[in-house]
């Protein structure tokens, strides 16, 4: 697995909330979903996205952004606007002072906004659960990202314009494949610019020494692996694969793997039924007790109490 697989194995969409926004000035929304991720891509017009924090970033026509929640944001036609409108969990959209604002709004299928014919039009797609996208690659990301027109080519977005507006047997599900590649392109092109700031262990997979150990444990992270055992999978000493692990990764072998099973623990917990102990072993912990200690004490918390909060 090269270090983009690993890190893309986790989009998961489930009924996603996907939708095209179509506006005329003035309009500002305020989105306070809590979501974990956002895509938006603009396909007319122009729109402003305004973090809590950090700079506003103007969208054009096939821009593409990714706001990485829970933290609000706002979306408008300036990037001074006021917020008219409020977005919170669930794609539940009400007025500033909480009136409902779906139906009004309305435009058709998966369509809202304040004219049928506005000038600026906005595709919008939304991982609603936390459990949906790995929380390494939500590490990974800036909490705002903007991809322009002009350092990526996807085909992908006129496909998602097409499909959004779609109302036959399955679509919703079409829907969430969809923007799961969408995501996979992005963060594909996002961390190929010149100058990307990757994470170092991403970094460090180029390294063929560190590399090879953390390619290891990305493919077989239930194996019992030790610093020595990795250090003779990539030819060389204990000692020099640790100190060469620890500068490149910032952080020793051992304290990565367990960060990489508790992660991956994690995921599975929010995205499937399976219990704790089938979660242990297949994350390469010998019980579901083993998993519970080392879980409670990096989260702070236990893998019933994680779960539940999901």
């Amino acid at each position: 697995m090269d270090a983009l697989a690993g890190l893309l194995d986790g989009p998961r969409a489930k009924g996603a909330f996907v939708l095209r926004m179509v506006m005329d000035p003035p309009w500002s929304v305020r989105i306070a979903d809590r979501a974990p991720l956002c895509l938006m891509c603009v396909t007319d017009g122009e729109a402003w996205i305004v973090p809590g924090t950090g700079a506003a970033v103007l969208l054009r026509p096939g821009d593409l952004a990714i706001a990485r929640g829970p933290e609000p944001y706002t979306v408008a036609h300036t990037a001074d606007a006021p917020p008219t409108a409020v977005i919170g969990p669930g794609g539940h959209c009400t007025t500033l002072s909480g009136e409902p604002l779906a139906e009004s709004m309305s435009l058709g299928v998966r369509t809202w906004g304040n004219a049928p014919d506005g000038a600026t039009t906005v595709l919008v797609g939304t991982y609603q659960l936390a459990g949906e996208v790995s929380r390494r690659l939500l590490d990974a990301l800036p909490g705002l990202l903007h991809l322009p027109a002009d350092v990526w080519r996807c085909p992908l977005m006129p496909f998602l314009a097409e499909e959004i507006s779609r109302d036959e047997p399955g679509q919703s599900v079409v829907l969430d494949r969809v923007l799961d590649l969408l995501l996979i392109a992005a963060v594909r092109a996002w961390f190929a610019r010149p100058g990307a700031a990757a994470p170092a262990w991403y970094r460090a997979m180029g390294d063929p020494v560190v590399g090879r150990a953390l390619r290891l444990m990305e493919d077989e992270p239930a194996r019992p692996w030790t610093v020595a055992s990795l250090a003779d999978e990539a030819g060389v000493s204990r000692a020099a694969l640790a100190r060469r692990f620890t500068d490149l990764v910032g952080e020793p072998p051992m304290a990565y793997l367990t960060g990489r099973r508790l992660a991956h623990a994690a995921d599975l917990l929010r995205q499937s039924d399976a219990t704790v102990e089938s979660v242990a072993r297949r994350v390469g912990y010998s019980s579901a007790f083993a998993l519970s200690a080392a879980f409670k004490r990096v989260r702070g918390i236990s893998p019933q109490e994680y779960r539940g909060r999901g």
